[in-house]
Protein backbone atom coordinates (compact mmCIF):
# COMPACT_ATOMS: atom_id res chain seq x y z
CA UNK A 1 0.00 0.00 0.00
CA UNK A 2 1.25 3.88 -0.76
CA UNK A 3 3.05 4.78 2.27
CA UNK A 4 1.12 8.28 2.34
CA UNK A 5 -2.78 6.30 1.77
CA UNK A 6 -1.40 3.99 4.69
CA UNK A 7 -0.65 7.28 6.84
CA UNK A 8 -3.48 8.90 5.87
CA UNK A 9 -5.95 6.15 6.55
CA UNK A 10 -4.01 5.91 10.26
CA UNK A 11 -4.82 8.94 10.96
CA UNK A 12 -8.51 8.69 10.31
CA UNK A 13 -8.74 6.44 12.41
CA UNK A 14 -7.12 7.76 15.07
CA UNK A 15 -9.02 10.55 14.70
CA UNK A 16 -12.47 8.51 14.64
CA UNK A 17 -11.19 6.43 17.64
CA UNK A 18 -10.09 9.55 19.76
CA UNK A 19 -13.64 10.83 19.02
CA UNK A 20 -15.81 8.33 19.99
CA UNK A 21 -13.58 8.22 23.10
CA UNK A 22 -14.34 11.78 23.77
CA UNK A 23 -18.33 10.94 23.09
CA UNK A 24 -17.82 7.94 25.51
CA UNK A 25 -15.41 9.85 28.16
CA UNK A 26 -17.75 12.93 28.45
CA UNK A 27 -21.11 11.35 28.38
CA UNK A 28 -22.15 14.87 26.09
CA UNK A 29 -26.17 14.21 24.71
CA UNK A 30 -26.08 13.04 20.75
CA UNK A 31 -27.70 17.06 20.10
CA UNK A 32 -24.29 18.44 21.26
CA UNK A 33 -21.99 16.05 19.52
CA UNK A 34 -22.96 12.55 17.84
CA UNK A 35 -20.53 9.90 17.53
CA UNK A 36 -19.26 8.75 14.36
CA UNK A 37 -21.58 6.10 13.95
CA UNK A 38 -24.19 8.53 13.92
CA UNK A 39 -22.55 10.92 11.72
CA UNK A 40 -22.26 8.31 9.62
CA UNK A 41 -25.99 6.81 9.63
CA UNK A 42 -26.63 10.56 8.74
CA UNK A 43 -24.52 10.31 5.71
CA UNK A 44 -25.91 7.29 4.40
CA UNK A 45 -29.78 8.15 5.00
CA UNK A 46 -29.14 11.68 3.92
CA UNK A 47 -26.62 10.98 0.80
CA UNK A 48 -29.37 12.37 -2.00
CA UNK A 49 -29.53 15.67 -0.24
CA UNK A 50 -25.87 15.84 0.59
CA UNK A 51 -25.37 15.14 -3.07
CA UNK A 52 -27.40 17.91 -4.40
CA UNK A 53 -26.19 20.71 -1.85
CA UNK A 54 -22.60 19.53 -2.40
CA UNK A 55 -22.90 19.95 -5.85
CA UNK A 56 -24.02 23.47 -5.62
CA UNK A 57 -20.95 23.93 -3.13
CA UNK A 58 -18.43 22.25 -5.43
CA UNK A 59 -19.33 24.23 -8.44
CA UNK A 60 -18.82 27.63 -6.34
CA UNK A 61 -15.68 26.35 -5.04
CA UNK A 62 -14.19 25.76 -8.59
CA UNK A 63 -15.52 28.83 -10.13
CA UNK A 64 -14.05 30.83 -7.50
CA UNK A 65 -10.97 29.48 -7.83
CA UNK A 66 -10.30 29.78 -10.99
CA UNK A 67 -11.71 33.69 -11.15
CA UNK A 68 -9.11 34.17 -8.06
CA UNK A 69 -6.34 32.85 -9.74
CA UNK A 70 -6.43 34.15 -13.15
CA UNK A 71 -7.06 37.44 -11.84
CA UNK A 72 -4.10 37.24 -9.04
CA UNK A 73 -2.12 36.08 -11.79
CA UNK A 74 -2.93 38.65 -14.77
CA UNK A 75 -2.48 40.80 -11.44
CA UNK A 76 1.07 40.13 -10.55
CA UNK A 77 2.06 40.20 -14.07
CA UNK A 78 0.95 43.61 -14.27
CA UNK A 79 2.82 44.53 -11.47
CA UNK A 80 5.98 43.14 -12.17
CA UNK A 81 6.00 44.94 -15.65
CA UNK A 82 5.01 48.22 -14.68
CA UNK A 83 6.39 50.34 -12.22
CA UNK A 84 3.40 52.92 -12.27
CA UNK A 85 0.92 49.76 -11.48
CA UNK A 86 3.24 48.74 -8.37
CA UNK A 87 3.25 51.99 -6.68
CA UNK A 88 -0.70 52.54 -7.16
CA UNK A 89 -1.98 48.90 -7.16
CA UNK A 90 -0.23 47.61 -4.14
CA UNK A 91 -1.25 49.99 -1.29
CA UNK A 92 -4.93 49.21 -2.09
CA UNK A 93 -4.24 45.29 -2.40
CA UNK A 94 -2.95 45.71 1.04
CA UNK A 95 -6.10 47.77 2.16
CA UNK A 96 -8.00 45.53 0.18
CA UNK A 97 -6.41 42.75 2.24
CA UNK A 98 -7.05 44.23 5.74
CA UNK A 99 -10.90 44.06 5.55
CA UNK A 100 -12.38 40.84 7.01
CA UNK A 101 -14.09 39.27 4.14
CA UNK A 102 -17.22 38.90 6.97
CA UNK A 103 -17.62 42.09 6.81
CA UNK A 104 -17.27 42.12 2.94
CA UNK A 105 -19.40 38.68 2.65
CA UNK A 106 -23.25 40.75 3.48
CA UNK A 107 -22.60 43.73 1.44
CA UNK A 108 -21.53 41.48 -1.78
CA UNK A 109 -25.18 38.99 -0.90
CA UNK A 110 -26.48 42.15 -1.01
CA UNK A 111 -25.30 43.72 -4.06
CA UNK A 112 -25.35 39.98 -6.30
CA UNK A 113 -28.07 38.08 -4.43
CA UNK A 114 -28.28 35.04 -2.02
CA UNK A 115 -27.06 32.83 -5.64
CA UNK A 116 -23.98 31.53 -6.81
CA UNK A 117 -22.29 34.73 -8.12
CA UNK A 118 -22.07 36.03 -4.92
CA UNK A 119 -19.85 32.56 -3.52
CA UNK A 120 -17.99 32.91 -6.41
CA UNK A 121 -17.11 36.79 -5.43
CA UNK A 122 -16.50 36.10 -2.14
CA UNK A 123 -13.89 33.00 -3.04
CA UNK A 124 -12.03 34.74 -5.76
CA UNK A 125 -11.23 37.85 -3.10
CA UNK A 126 -10.33 35.65 -0.03
CA UNK A 127 -7.55 33.29 -2.51
CA UNK A 128 -7.26 37.09 -4.82
CA UNK A 129 -4.19 38.25 -2.50
CA UNK A 130 -2.69 35.27 -1.57
CA UNK A 131 -1.83 34.27 -5.11
CA UNK A 132 -1.30 37.66 -5.96
CA UNK A 133 1.57 38.18 -3.53
CA UNK A 134 3.35 35.16 -3.63
CA UNK A 135 3.56 35.02 -7.53
CA UNK A 136 4.70 38.97 -7.50
CA UNK A 137 7.41 38.15 -4.94
CA UNK A 138 8.52 35.52 -7.17
CA UNK A 139 8.42 37.49 -10.37
CA UNK A 140 10.88 40.48 -8.32
CA UNK A 141 13.56 37.60 -7.12
CA UNK A 142 15.03 37.12 -9.98
CA UNK A 143 18.86 35.15 -9.55
CA UNK A 144 21.52 37.57 -9.73
CA UNK A 145 23.06 35.64 -13.13
CA UNK A 146 19.83 35.71 -14.96
CA UNK A 147 19.18 39.68 -13.99
CA UNK A 148 22.95 40.28 -15.17
CA UNK A 149 22.23 38.24 -18.52
CA UNK A 150 19.12 40.13 -19.07
CA UNK A 151 20.92 43.23 -18.85
CA UNK A 152 23.81 42.08 -21.05
CA UNK A 153 21.39 40.58 -23.55
CA UNK A 154 19.35 43.85 -23.47
CA UNK A 155 16.24 42.32 -23.40
CA UNK A 156 13.15 44.29 -23.13
CA UNK A 157 10.95 44.36 -20.50
CA UNK A 158 8.17 41.82 -21.53
CA UNK A 159 10.77 39.47 -23.19
CA UNK A 160 12.52 39.48 -19.48
CA UNK A 161 9.43 38.77 -18.15
CA UNK A 162 8.51 36.01 -20.39
CA UNK A 163 11.11 34.30 -20.59
CA UNK A 164 13.03 34.79 -17.10
CA UNK A 165 10.77 36.12 -14.64
CA UNK A 166 7.78 33.53 -14.92
CA UNK A 167 9.20 30.23 -14.78
CA UNK A 168 12.00 31.08 -12.32
CA UNK A 169 8.70 32.29 -10.10
CA UNK A 170 6.50 29.03 -10.86
CA UNK A 171 7.18 27.29 -7.60
CA UNK A 172 6.48 30.74 -5.80
CA UNK A 173 3.09 30.45 -7.91
CA UNK A 174 3.01 27.23 -6.87
CA UNK A 175 3.15 28.10 -3.00
CA UNK A 176 0.70 30.72 -3.52
CA UNK A 177 -2.11 28.07 -5.18
CA UNK A 178 -1.40 25.63 -2.90
CA UNK A 179 -3.21 28.66 0.13
CA UNK A 180 -5.83 29.20 -2.28
CA UNK A 181 -6.83 25.53 -2.29
CA UNK A 182 -6.63 25.38 1.34
CA UNK A 183 -8.45 29.27 2.01
CA UNK A 184 -11.12 28.64 -0.62
CA UNK A 185 -13.47 26.32 1.08
CA UNK A 186 -13.50 28.47 4.66
CA UNK A 187 -14.47 31.46 1.59
CA UNK A 188 -17.44 29.63 0.22
CA UNK A 189 -18.84 27.79 3.54
CA UNK A 190 -18.96 32.01 4.35
CA UNK A 191 -20.78 32.96 1.11
CA UNK A 192 -23.19 30.39 1.95
CA UNK A 193 -23.35 31.08 6.03
CA UNK A 194 -23.54 35.03 5.32
CA UNK A 195 -26.94 34.78 2.63
CA UNK A 196 -27.83 31.03 0.68
CA UNK A 197 -30.60 28.66 -0.42
CA UNK A 198 -28.55 25.89 -1.49
CA UNK A 199 -24.80 24.63 -0.27
CA UNK A 200 -23.14 22.99 2.33
CA UNK A 201 -22.80 26.06 4.57
CA UNK A 202 -26.75 26.85 4.20
CA UNK A 203 -27.68 23.02 4.75
CA UNK A 204 -25.73 23.39 7.83
CA UNK A 205 -27.31 25.82 9.23
CA UNK A 206 -30.28 24.68 8.34
CA UNK A 207 -29.79 21.62 10.52
CA UNK A 208 -28.44 23.49 13.19
CA UNK A 209 -31.54 25.63 13.91
CA UNK A 210 -33.86 21.96 13.46
CA UNK A 211 -31.51 20.62 16.10
CA UNK A 212 -30.18 17.84 13.27
CA UNK A 213 -26.61 18.05 14.62
CA UNK A 214 -25.96 14.65 13.04
CA UNK A 215 -26.52 16.13 9.92
CA UNK A 216 -24.34 19.33 10.71
CA UNK A 217 -21.50 16.95 11.32
CA UNK A 218 -22.46 15.48 8.23
CA UNK A 219 -22.19 18.32 5.85
CA UNK A 220 -19.13 19.30 7.48
CA UNK A 221 -16.91 15.94 6.34
CA UNK A 222 -17.91 16.42 3.23
CA UNK A 223 -16.80 19.96 2.86
CA UNK A 224 -13.65 18.88 4.44
CA UNK A 225 -14.11 15.78 1.56
CA UNK A 226 -13.71 18.31 -1.09
CA UNK A 227 -11.33 20.24 0.25
CA UNK A 228 -8.94 17.29 0.57
CA UNK A 229 -9.77 15.87 -2.82
CA UNK A 230 -9.17 19.64 -4.17
CA UNK A 231 -5.78 19.38 -2.22
CA UNK A 232 -5.00 16.51 -3.63
CA UNK A 233 -5.20 17.05 -6.77
CA UNK A 234 -3.21 20.01 -6.95
CA UNK A 235 -0.74 18.48 -5.04
CA UNK A 236 -0.38 16.04 -8.18
CA UNK A 237 -0.49 18.69 -10.75
CA UNK A 238 1.85 20.54 -9.09
CA UNK A 239 4.38 18.39 -8.13
CA UNK A 240 4.10 17.13 -12.25
CA UNK A 241 3.94 20.80 -13.88
CA UNK A 242 5.10 23.88 -11.74
CA UNK A 243 7.31 22.54 -9.68
CA UNK A 244 9.37 20.59 -12.01
CA UNK A 245 9.21 23.90 -14.53
CA UNK A 246 10.31 26.45 -12.26
CA UNK A 247 13.68 23.67 -11.52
Amino acid sequence: MNTPLLRGLLALGFALALWQGVVWASGVPPFILPGPGRVGASLWANAPLLWEHARFTAANLGMGLAAGVALGVATALNLALSPGARLLLRPMLIFAQAVPVFALAPIITLWLGYGAPSKIVVVMLVIYFPVTSAFFDGLMRLPAPLNDLAQMMRATPLRRLFLLQLPNALPALASGLRLAVVYAPFAVLIGEWVGSSRGLGYLMLMANGRGQTDLMFAALLVLAAQSLILFALFETLSRGRLDRAGQ
